[in-house]
């Protein structure tokens, strides 16, 4: 019988063998990070100004590159029908889901973000606010991109609707991860913090039953 943590440890270890975790996230957050300050320029000022908009955007296209193969690799060989039938409930199942994608993605893209604050010109203290910002949000990211993942699990090409179905949802985390380090630079009063761990424990909270419910749906029951 497969247990919870036994669960997270398989899809853990797929993500890292299938090259679509940590390594293609980062890849892809750092490459589209440093993309912005060659087009802008060497203005420190301005670069310091958009860093939080620029990252936190990098960030949640660097975590919808993994999304599409949360379900599908499962689904498309009969196992997810084998670990639907396990002592574990669907929600318990979506947890790890959320879970193995957030230890893969979520977590190196955080770990990473201090060296991409100093590219553009961020001062300690904001860099600081900007990993603990992705920290917080990107929980929410794992979570809503697994509601889209279990939508668009048996649509053919779902891979390309995800993001159309999951980048609408996602636009609290940026404007208030990205709020966030701009209040901090420019010394300004805010609660973008607050409201972003507020929209992340949200997320986290009610998202397993969103997606179990389109799983059984794509099971057929």
């Amino acid at each position: 019988m497969m247990s919870f943590m036994a669960l997270v440890s398989r899809d853990v270890r797929l993500a890292v063998r299938a090259g679509g975790g940590a390594a293609l996230a980062v890849a892809f957050f750092a490459a589209a990070a440093t993309l912005v300050p060659l087009g802008v320029g060497a203005d420190l000022w301005l670069l310091a100004q958009i860093a939080g908009g620029v990252l936190w955007v990098a960030a949640v296209l660097a975590a919808l590159l993994s999304l599409d193969r949360l379900f599908q690799a499962d689904f498309d060989d009969g196992s997810l029908d084998i670990i639907a039938l396990s002592p574990l409930s669907l929600e318990t199942i979506s947890v790890a889901k959320i879970l193995s994608h957030w230890l893969t993605t979520g977590v190196p893209l955080t770990l990473v973000s201090p060296l991409l604050g100093v590219l553009f010109g961020l001062p300690a203290k904001a860099i600081a606010v900007l990993s603990l910002s992705l920290l917080m949000g990107t929980p929410a990211i794992s979570a809503i991109g697994a509601i889209g993942a279990g939508l668009t699990l048996a649509i053919r090409r779902g891979g390309l609707i995800l993001p159309l179905v999951v980048l609408p949802l996602l636009a609290p985390a940026v404007i208030f991860g990205a709020g966030s380090v701009l209040a901090t630079l420019n010394t300004m009063p805010g609660g973008a913090l607050a409201l972003l761990a507020a929209y992340s424990l949200a997320a986290v909270l009610l998202a397993p039953f969103a997606v179990a419910a389109a799983v059984r749906l794509n099971l057929g029951g």
